[in-house]
This record gives C-alpha cells, sequence and structure tokens, in this order.
C-alpha cells in the first residue's frame, strides 16, 4: 500500500521535462609566464581571474589551459585561459568546446583591443580578428567567426612602431587603480551574457 502512495505522488519527471546543464565557455586570451603577468595584452587572463575570485572558483591545471567553473543563475561558467600562448589559442578553443560540449553561440571570447579606451567594454556577436592574433587563430581552427567576443579597450597611446612594446607593456600607475572596477564590470558583463542573452547584454554593456 505504501509503494501505491509513493507512485500516486511522486510522479516521474517526463523525458521533455528534465532540465539539461546550460555551459557556457568563456576564454580569456593571454600568454602563460611571469613576463607576460600584468601586461595588456594578458587582460583576458586578467578579466577571468577577477571574475573567478569574486565567486570564489579556483582555477585548476588541465588539458591546453587552465580552467575553473562558476555557477550563475542556472548556468555553469566554465572558465579557461589557454596555456598554448596567444596564437595557438584556437586549439584550446575548439578542444573545450569539444570537451564540455558548448555551442558556439555560448561561446564567449576575451581579448584586448588597442582601438577602444581604456576600460571601455565591447561586446560583439561576431566580426573579424581585427589584427589580433588570438583571434586570428580562433578563427582559423574554428573556420568560422560569427562567435561572441568581449572587447576590452587597452588604450592605443603610443609612439608609432611601438605599438608591441605598448601591447607587452604593464599597467601604468592610473590604469591599476581603475583596473578593479574595470574587471568588475567586465565579469558583470559575462555573467549577463549567460544570464539575459547575448542581445540585451550588448544592448545594456555597450553603452557604459
Amino acid at each position: 500500500m505504501a509503494g501505491f502512495f509513493r507512485k500516486l505522488f511522486c510522479r516521474a519527471e517526463p523525458e521533455n521535462e528534465r532540465t539539461e546543464e546550460v555551459k557556457y565557455l568563456i576564454v580569456g586570451l593571454g600568454n602563460i609566464g611571469n613576463e607576460y603577468a600584468g601586461t595588456r595584452h594578458n587582460i583576458g587572463f586578467e578579466v577571468l581571474d577577477a571574475l573567478a575570485g569574486a565567486s570564489n572558483a579556483v582555477f585548476e591545471p588541465s588539458r591546453y589551459g587552465s580552467v575553473a567553473r562558476v555557477k550563475y543563475k542556472g548556468r555553469t561558467l566554465v572558465l579557461l585561459k589557454p596555456s598554448t600562448f596567444m596564437n595557438l589559442s584556437g586549439k584550446a578553443v575548439a578542444y573545450w568546446l569539444r570537451q564540455e560540449k558548448v555551442p558556439l553561440e555560448n561561446l564567449m571570447v576575451v581579448v584586448d583591443d588597442i582601438a577602444l579606451p581604456f576600460g571601455s567594454i565591447r561586446i560583439r556577436a561576431k566580426g573579424s580578428d581585427g589584427g589580433h592574433n588570438g583571434l586570428k587563430n580562433i578563427n582559423a581552427v574554428l573556420g568560422r567567426n560569427d562567435y561572441p567576443r568581449l572587447r576590452f579597450g587597452i588604450g592605443g597611446d603610443f609612439p608609432q612602431g611601438f605599438q608591441v612594446d605598448y601591447v607587452l607593456g604593464k599597467w601604468d600607475t592610473e590604469e591599476k587603480k581603475a583596473l578593479p572596477e574595470r574587471l568588475e564590470a567586465a565579469g558583470e558583463a559575462i555573467k549577463s551574457f549567460a544570464a539575459i542573452g547575448l542581445e540585451r547584454t550588448m544592448n545594456i554593456h555597450n553603452k557604459k
């Protein structure tokens, strides 16, 4: 009799009502090694470090990079810092898309952009590599460029011919002071992307 009542009141959930884990792959581009730490080109790593830190998530070494996981509003954000160096970022992105079974529209790549003022954020659904070697390799490996990306402005105040030195240089004193707030803003944009979608996130955060 007890079994009868359990069956009556504990109806099994139909297959089509079961909810699967929704995953997002968030890739912050940068170069590994102490010589690159704290440089403008590594802002992708810094954004992900701040996002993970705010959620008490810890990066663990794994294949082609370090990975942390953040839960946010029922979604799982798989944070990836590739260890392949910038010019081979596509290898890590392709592997983790397959490994985590993440659809391309749930990928977001965080990169530095010298065409944007320091600390500004621009989110795009697709686009060219804009001369960025990390994006160039991702586009080549994936065979397409229609995936979301968050461009973090690092400014472009350098003499002609000194772009490499500037991009691989350290933040100046004023930038260091302002950086934490801008990193937090980038993290909020990433969480918004997972929670409310790309279009609404662009409408909100591209205006800030």
